[in-house]
């Protein structure tokens, strides 16, 4: 099997991550495979924000937490953050923002670095509380936040699930 197909197969959700911190060359090129990513009409309508730091994952979390009722919620404690939003007006942005999603995940396993999807901050990024930490982060508030990629290191492989039968139809 060639090496994508391979990439593709085995990537798993990760939800524990370790201290270990990524190293810049690796976030680099996680950042770069997002940036990769095909957009609607080549709109490049995203914005990343790397959230690198700890503390500021923690503030985001509080936030994000209060605001959907769950304290102590804390992104699976990941080294590091992506967040994936696109311009608001952009009727596609939700689907470009899902293929850069995909890259970023694909790019991360392929590195060594295991990956989870976080949809919390999808509804309620324009909330006071949450939308303050976001423009601290220098997310533009004409944009809106699709989807979070938490990353790290993961402290244990999760097993491989079955995948769902008769989800495909071969039409000739």
């Amino acid at each position: 099997m060639n090496e994508v197909l391979k990439n593709i197969r085995t990537r798993r959700s990760v939800r524990g991550f370790t201290e270990k911190r990524i190293p810049e060359e690796t976030v680099q090129a996680i950042v770069e495979a997002a940036v990769y990513a095909p957009s609607a009409m080549n709109r490049q309508s995203w914005h990343f924000t790397v959230v690198h730091n700890r503390e500021k994952i923690e503030r985001l979390a509080q936030a994000i937490g209060s605001q959907i009722g769950r304290e102590g919620y804390d992104f699976y404690r990941p080294d590091m953050l992506i967040l994936v939003a696109a311009e608001r007006e952009n009727q596609n942005g939700q689907l470009d923002s899902g293929c850069a999603m995909e890259n970023i995940m694909l790019a991360a396993h392929s590195l060594g670095v295991g990956s989870v999807w976080v949809n919390q901050a999808k509804g309620i990024c324009d909330e006071p509380a949450v939308r303050e930490v976001l423009t601290e982060f220098g997310l533009p508030s004409t944009h809106v936040i699709w989807g979070i990629a938490a990353l790290g290191y993961a402290t244990e492989q999760p097993e491989e699930k079955p995948r769902a039968e008769g989800t495909v139809n071969y039409v000739e």
